[in-house]
């Protein structure tokens, strides 16, 4: 079995995936983890750009998650940004 190397990496984990998805980032594109409260995961990278709204802080990214952290939240790490 290969061995995983990092989250982002980790393709053939069935319990954390990464997905196109729009964050509500009022601070703007400055951080790298978000609560599973502010990102609605999407079918398709062009799904998370139709329904990002950078205007209303809404940005479409890839993220891999969710995956619980040390302190019992479920979050999401950007992979990048697609807008």
């Amino acid at each position: 079995m290969p061995q995983a190397t990092s989250l982002f990496t980790d393709v053939e984990s069935k319990v954390v995936g990464t997905t196109a998805v729009v964050i509500y980032s009022p601070a703007g594109k400055k951080r790298t983890r978000f609560p599973e409260g502010v990102v609605e995961v999407y079918p398709s990278e062009e799904d998370a750009l139709a329904h990002a709204d950078p205007a209303k802080s809404r940005h479409a990214a890839i993220a891999s998650g969710p995956s619980r952290s040390s302190e019992g939240f479920k979050l999401f790490y950007l992979v990048r940004w697609l807008d």
